[in-house]
C-alpha cells in the first residue's frame, strides 16, 4: 500500500484529499491541531478501508513532525508528502498596514518553517519510495497582488520558492506546489466574513486535481487547479 502525510487533515480541503486517497487504497498519516475533530476526519477515511494514524498536534513542534514520519514508517514508508496545513495570520484579514507582526510571524512559522522541517524529516522516506512526490499547497495570492493577502501571500511565495529549489535538488521526486483557488472553507469564511460562497467550489471538487498529478506525473513545478478542471 501507498502511504500518503497529509497535514491539516480535518476538515476543507486536507479531509477531502485524506478520503480521496483512502479511495484509491493509500494509507494515511493524518495531522491536525484539533484532537475530536481530527479523529472525527479519521473515522471517516478509516470507513473508506485504509490504515489512518492520526496524531493531534501542531506542525511547528518538531516532536510532533517526527511523530508523523514515525507513524509514516510504522505503516510501511511514505510516498507523499501534502502540506496543506496553514493559516491566515489575520482574522479577517487586514491591509498591510495593519497586519499584526505576531500574526505574520505565526503565519511563516506554520506556512513555510513547519513544511520545510517536515520535508527534513520525511526526505529519507521519500528518496527510498518507488515514485515520491511532494505536494505544496500554494495560493493565487502568492502571485498576484490582492488587497489584505498581502502577509499570507508573501508566506505562500517563500513556500513557492522552498518548492522550486527542492526540485532542483531533488531531481528523483517529484514536487508540485498547486494553487487549488478559492474553496467553500471556514479559512476563506473567516479571511472574509461576509463573502457569499455559493458559487464557490468544494474541497471536494478539487481533490481530483491531487489525483491526477499522482496518476499522470507531470514534471516537478507550479500547478492551477484550475487549468486541471478546464482541461
Amino acid at each position: 500500500m501507498a502511504v500518503a502525510i497529509v497535514t491539516g487533515a480535518s476538515r476543507g480541503l486536507g479531509r477531502a484529499l485524506a478520503e480521496a486517497l483512502a479511495g484509491r487504497g493509500w494509507d494515511l498519516v493524518l495531522d491536525a491541531r484539533t484532537a475530536d475533530v481530527l479523529e472525527e476526519a479519521a473515522a471517516a477515511v478509516r470507513a473508506r478501508g485504509a490504515r489512518v494514524v492520526a496524531p493531534p498536534g501542531d506542525v511547528t513542534d518538531p516532536a510532533h513532525r517526527r511523530a508523523l514520519v514515525a507513524a509514516a514508517e510504522e505503516l510501511g514508508g511514505l510516498d507523499l508528502l501534502v502540506n496543506n496545513a496553514g493559516i491566515l495570520g489575520a482574522e479577517p484579514l487586514v491591509p498591510l498596514d495593519r497586519h499584526p507582526l505576531d500574526g505574520f510571524r505565526a503565519a511563516l512559522e506554520v506556512n513555510v518553517v513547519a513544511p520545510l522541517g517536515l520535508l527534513q524529516e520525511a526526505l529519507p522516506l521519500l528518496r527510498a519510495a518507488p515514485a515520491g512526490a511532494v505536494v505544496n499547497l500554494s495560493s493565487d495570492a502568492a502571485a498576484e497582488a490582492y488587497r489584505t493577502w498581502g502577509a499570507y501571500g508573501a508566506t505562500k511565495a517563500a513556500l513557492d520558492q522552498l518548492s522550486a529549489v527542492l526540485a532542483v535538488e531533488e531531481p528523483g521526486l517529484r514536487v508540485w506546489w498547486v494553487d487549488p483557488g478559492g474553496m467553500r472553507t471556514d479559512m476563506l469564511a473567516a479571511a472574509e466574513p461576509g463573502e457569499d460562497l455559493s458559487g464557490t467550489p468544494a474541497p471536494a471538487d478539487v481533490a481530483p486535481v491531487f489525483l491526477r498529478l499522482l496518476d499522470e506525473r507531470p514534471a516537478s513545478g507550479r500547478y492551477s487547479a484550475q487549468s486541471f478542471l478546464e482541461a
